[in-house]
């Protein structure tokens, strides 16, 4: 039996999953490290934690949410935000910066970066790679890196000029671990659009985005950084013909990854003849083809990570009519329950790897395994982790939802595995699915 100090925290009873493989174990944790990981470990006086027929994972990381902080903080804020993730299971996250106003400036960055250490999961930012997300003069990307930013993206906005992008990958290129991400779609292509450009927009006379605005601003991209030696990451990929250019981009061995949501991995085109704007996002949900693509590149590898993009909405704006309502979906809450259902209820991958796509692997690209997520369940490392039930079936209620808005395309729909506890340093944050922060 282990000397228990005052604060210690024994997870009890769980099956450990993580990159070194599957274990029975037990975790003690102290001072917000985990002290040993090993079977039937025992601590008098310590706060059991009860992981019996669960799984106990590094916490999960997400590489795209938006949290509307500075200027929607009526659709989310930054604690709100961060209390959704932690009861997904994630203890950390990357916060888009197409906010108002956009995180190009130094003083911004820091601001938002001091809230994000205050929330229940670490929420660090991405910082743009152009002043104004204007696509014509890079912002200042050594001030933010230094302020700890990782990620480059004018998100919600395409880098449409090639010389920009090709000036940002030289730019970071000199920046240890800095990341140019790209929202893939050329704006000349899909403006006016409201969907994807197919079959089902002829049908509901929806104008629509065709898959090739996604396929030739990556074809363009992944050129750059062949050209520059350049980190190139693709946000929310949609489309077959860009996974293929992915795919052959790591075959070639460029430093090129790329994340899937699980709205693209499980939901089609179809879903817009509702005309419920609740399917609205950009990229939009594609064809079938499409989604068939993005399962495959799940399944092989080519893409890296499952990342929610994780879009609030006030209400009153998902109400107005499809063609005018803003694009996007909740995703924090349920990204994990919809890997499970849909790719390891079904036999695509193992819990194994939908877990490597949500924890271990989106850190790394975001160096935050340098800041202690996603790591193994070891001795030494730092206690963020969660537990997991993955046998707990559960409908999806929005109104339950910790977020501000309620624009969750799985209202109503059976998931199976949820989120029992999150751990941040050694702090349950979340327990038996309740936030405690």
């Amino acid at each position: 039996m282990a000397t228990s100090a005052a604060g210690d925290v024994l997870v009890q009873g769980g099956r450990v999953v993580d990159e070194t493989g599957e274990r029975t174990a037990d975790v003690l944790i102290r001072d917000g490290v985990i002290l040993e990981a090993g079977p039937k470990l025992t601590a008098a006086g310590a706060r059991v934690v009860d992981a019996s027929d669960a799984i106990v994972a590094p916490g999960l990381v997400d590489l795209q949410v938006h949290f509307r902080e500075p200027g929607r903080e009526d659709a989310e804020d930054i604690q709100s935000g961060a209390r959704a993730a932690a009861l997904g299971g994630f203890t950390a996250v990357v916060a888009m910066p197409n906010t108002t106003p956009p995180l190009d400036d130094a003083k911004v960055v820091a601001a938002v970066m001091e809230q994000g250490r205050r929330a229940a999961c670490h929420v660090t930012f991405a910082g743009c790679i152009t002043k104004g997300r204007e696509g014509r003069e890079l912002a200042p990307m050594g001030e933010l890196y230094e302020l700890g930013v990782r990620i480059f993206t004018d998100d919600g906005d395409c880098v449409a000029d090639a010389n920009v992008m090709r000036r940002a990958f030289e730019y970071a290129s000199a920046l240890p671990g800095a990341v140019i991400a790209q929202h893939a779609e050329d704006p000349a292509l899909v403006a006016g659009g409201h969907m994807h450009e197919g079959e089902w927009s002829a049908r509901l006379g929806i104008p629509g985005r065709p898959a090739a605005a996604e396929v030739t601003i990556v074809a363009r991209d992944i050129a750059l950084a062949r050209l520059t030696g350049g980190r190139y990451h693709v946000l929310h990929m949609s489309t077959a013909g860009a996974t293929e250019l992915v795919r052959a981009a790591k075959a070639e061995g460029l430093r090129v990854t790329s994340e899937a949501s699980p709205q693209h991995f499980t939901l089609t085109d179809a879903e817009c003849a509702s005309f419920d704007p609740v399917f609205k996002m950009n990229p939009p949900l594609r064809s079938a083809a499409d989604r068939d693509a993005i399962v495959a590149g799940l399944v092989d590898g080519t893409i890296d990570a499952i990342a929610t993009d994780h879009a609030p909405h006030t209400p009153q704006s998902k109400e107005l009519p499809f063609e005018e309502a803003p694009p996007g979906m909740l995703g924090v809450e349920t990204a994990l329950a919809v890997a499970l259902t849909e790719l390891v209820e079904t036999g695509l991958l193992s819990l194994s790897d939908v877990l490597a796509r949500l924890s271990w692997q989106p850190a790394r690209i975001a160096g935050l395994d340098q800041l202690g997520h996603g790591l193994p369940i070891a001795a030494g490392n730092p206690a963020n982790i969660c537990v997991i039930d993955p046998q707990n079936s559960w409908v999806v209620d929005a109104e339950q939802s910790a977020s501000k808005s309620r624009n969750t395309p799985w209202a109503g729909r059976k998931l199976i595995g949820r989120v029992r506890h999150t751990i941040r340093l050694g702090h349950p944050v979340v327990m038996n699915g309740a936030i405690t922060t």
